[in-house]
């Protein structure tokens, strides 16, 4: 049975940045070591696993006192359209809730952004373009 937790063995760990980077750096021919930032340390990981496989993972920063922001949110291909995403996401939401957030903020790739709309996220900003070819929405919700 899937379960959302927080890595906590150096497999998991392993798992976790290496699901990071294939899916959200590898396709563009970004080198393993990318997908990691010096923020790290000081956030709130998740992994979705079952069975000791893990499916897919998050990060969450606290970037001001009211509002947290989602980052690194990756689900492995093979099970994208699942429910993963959607249970990660409500999960960081009540985390973030649970620490006196009032809002969650997010940079989603252009082709995620049907995916946050459905999850109750507006775009409020055109943002960057990663690797020159990923536009970026910054999307925000109430909590």
């Amino acid at each position: 049975m899937l379960k959302i937790t927080s890595p906590k063995t150096e497999e998991e760990f392993r798992q976790y940045y290496n699901l990071r980077w294939r899916i959200l750096r590898k396709p563009w021919n970004q080198p393993e070591g990318s997908e990691r930032d010096k923020s790290d340390t000081d956030c709130y990981h998740i992994i979705a696993i079952d069975n000791k496989i893990i499916y897919g993972v998050a990060r969450l920063e606290f970037p001001t006192n009211t509002s947290a922001q989602l980052r690194y949110m990756a689900v492995d291909d093979s099970y994208q359209g699942q429910g993963i995403g959607r249970h990660i996401v409500t999960h960081m939401e009540q985390y973030a809730k649970n620490n006196n957030m009032d809002k969650l903020f997010l940079n989603a790739r252009e082709n995620a952004v049907g995916f946050y709309e459905k999850l109750g996220y507006k775009i409020t900003d055109k943002t960057y373009i990663l690797f020159d070819s990923i536009q970026h929405y910054k999307m925000i919700k109430k909590l």
